[in-house]
């Protein structure tokens, strides 16, 4: 019986243990950063920046390219909402503005987000959720014993959107552009001949 209890402990113990988020890590900055380099030796340096071009002006409410330095980097701005789910039903704590970050070389790509900043969110008079301030907070600040579990979750929640879309950025670098078709001419009826 002990055997089995324990047997029992160490396998629930070792589930819990795989369902963790891993947290954002730090930049030599002291921001959170969520950075990868991918190889791509398929696509050209043009492709991979058209294709990333295209993967932010694809969802305009999402991310905001702010500037295209040199024919290498590309900088955006984004935004990604933080809700808070009970019962089935979500709400919004805030939003989490970033900064997006590609640079491409021959062969590979890297991209981060940086520069995580914490918005929070309150419901109006009207019963909307706005912004409670303009001025965010970062997210790598520490939090005082109160808030700090709260902040916590903001984080790995950050965390998990930023993988989502780092998975969604790679898909769509890796996928072809075509491009658009030509429309076809008109079929028009002559009377001319019968």
């Amino acid at each position: 019986m002990r055997i089995l209890l324990t047997s029992l402990s160490i396998l629930l113990f070792a589930i819990s243990s795989f369902g963790q988020d891993k947290p954002l890590p730090f930049d030599e900055r002291g921001k959170l950063i969520y950075y990868e380099v991918v190889a791509s030796t398929k696509a050209p340096k043009d492709s991979l920046i058209s294709r990333a071009k295209t993967f932010f002006e694809s969802d305009a409410k999402k991310f905001k390219i702010s500037s295209i330095k040199a024919d290498t980097l590309l900088e955006a701005t984004g935004k990604m909402m933080i809700s808070k789910s009970a019962l089935g039903m979500a709400r919004p704590m805030g939003a989490v503005d970033y900064n997006f970050y590609v640079e491409v070389k021959e062969g590979k790509y890297r991209f981060w987000l940086t520069d995580f900043v914490f918005v929070p969110y309150m419901r109006d008079r009207y019963g909307n959720f706005v912004p409670t301030t303009t001025i965010g907070a970062p997210l790598e600040r520490e939090q005082g014993k109160l808030r700090e579990a709260e902040w916590l979750g903001y984080q790995k929640i950050t965390a998990r959107e930023a993988k989502t879309l780092a998975e969604q950025f790679k898909t769509a670098l890796a996928t072809m552009i075509y491009a658009p078709e030509t429309p076809k001419p008109k079929n028009t009826i002559s009377t001319k001949k019968w």
